[in-house]
């Protein structure tokens, strides 16, 4: 489980007990405020601002000591002398951890999410909707990734014969996702695709494999190879061949990004942008982020489960060592995640809101996987 790192304080049950060396509920309130205010205005945060903004109940004196003990236990730091103090890393943690909670949205902002599921629409649409809408906002680059192939159920396969040695492989999964392959034949007996063979095998195809997940798919179509006459095992096994491709587990997911734009307005926020972006156009490193997101992860308190926030340097990729990342898990109900999608910015970030975000699109396109009668939350 992550913490708040170094003795800090962390979400993790082994070590609640430190909460209570950080001070009391006071000294969390004066960090909240100094989050808060630094996220808005960008300015480091003086005692005399939390003194006019925020009713903490104390005196400028005692809020000073608290900053002091914030800062002493790296909450906190002071960028200059003379200078207000901004939070660090580990302070950022600790607001997401113990004080940062899920806000409602906005009749906007649920307005603006409503419209993915209006009228008749198709998987790619929904999706293309949803990461413009989370990159809108939040603020924020945005990432959608398709339902995986691997994790969804396929509802039918399409076989298209496109020359003497060329065939068409669409696959149709469960959740809408259609994918394209082309199946070159090769070796002999491949110079003409049979159209009366290929009928039989993709009616033996969906008979065997609709309704089934990838892991089921090898030793299924293994049985088909021994079964089919001998004339029609070469066209089984090159359609085999490009369809367990398709299925492996190490196949790159597909995603979709909006918002690039957004991280360039965010320039003050880091000190290598450039770095960051160059590996988002590579997709290196979003592919990265989305199979660190399928894996345990950063749940702050009362978050849902899929729901992950990274922060800095508890990233993996070096790109992302000034960047927080807000990932969530979505798929048709029943705690079956197929995908995920999530935003990348600066650790000077909205917490609460952007989670909120994050939240409500993942549960949107959770719903449109479900299908008729599931109405948004």
């Amino acid at each position: 489980m992550l913490t708040a790192g170094g003795d800090g304080v962390g979400f993790s049950s082994a070590r609640k007990g430190e909460a209570t060396a950080m001070a009391d509920d006071r000294r969390l309130k004066v960090l909240s405020a100094i989050v808060t205010d630094y996220v808005r205005t960008r300015e480091p945060v003086g005692s005399r601002a939390l003194v006019e903004r925020y009713r903490l109940g104390v005196s400028p004196a005692t809020i000073r000591n608290d900053m002091a003990v914030l800062e002493d236990e790296g909450y906190i730091h002071q960028p200059h002398t003379s200078a207000g103090r901004v939070p660090t890393e580990k302070g950022y943690r600790l607001f997401v951890d113990q004080i940062a909670r899920i806000k409602p949205l906005s009749a906007p902002e649920r307005a603006a999410i409503t419209t993915l599921l209006t009228g008749e629409a198709d998987l790619e649409q929904v999706v293309a909707r949803a990461v413009r809408v989370l990159a809108r906002l939040t603020g924020q680059l945005a990432v959608v990734e398709y339902p995986s192939l691997r994790l969804t159920a396929l509802r039918h396969l399409e076989l298209v014969a496109l020359g003497p040695t060329r065939v068409l492989l669409v696959i149709i999964t469960d959740t809408g996702r259609v994918e394209q392959r082309t199946v070159v034949l090769s070796g002999e007996g491949a110079d003409v695709v049979d159209p009366l063979a290929l009928e039989r095998l993709r009616l033996r195809l969906n008979s065997a494999l609709v309704g089934r997940r990838a892991a089921e798919a090898v030793p299924i179509l293994a049985a088909l190879s021994r079964q089919a006459p001998v004339e029609e095992r070469t066209l089984l096994a090159a359609v085999t061949s490009v369809l367990l491709d398709a299925l492996r587990p190490d196949a790159e997911e597909r995603f979709v990004v909006a918002g690039t734009a957004n991280l360039a307005r965010s320039t003050p926020d880091f000190s290598a942008l450039g770095a960051l972006l160059d590996a988002i156009e590579e997709q290196v490193v979003l592919l990265r982020l989305l199979a660190d997101a399928a894996a345990e992860g950063a749940r702050p308190p009362g978050a849902p489960d899929g729901m992950r926030v990274s922060i800095g340097s508890e990233n993996r990729d070096d790109a992302l060592a000034e960047a927080s990342v807000v990932t969530a898990a979505y798929g048709p109900g029943g705690g079956d995640a197929v995908a995920h999608l999530g935003v990348i910015g600066p650790t000077r970030m909205d917490y609460p809101a952007t989670m909120a975000v994050v939240r409500a699109v993942a549960r949107y396109l959770s719903r449109f996987l479900a299908g008729p009668g599931e109405a948004p939350a």
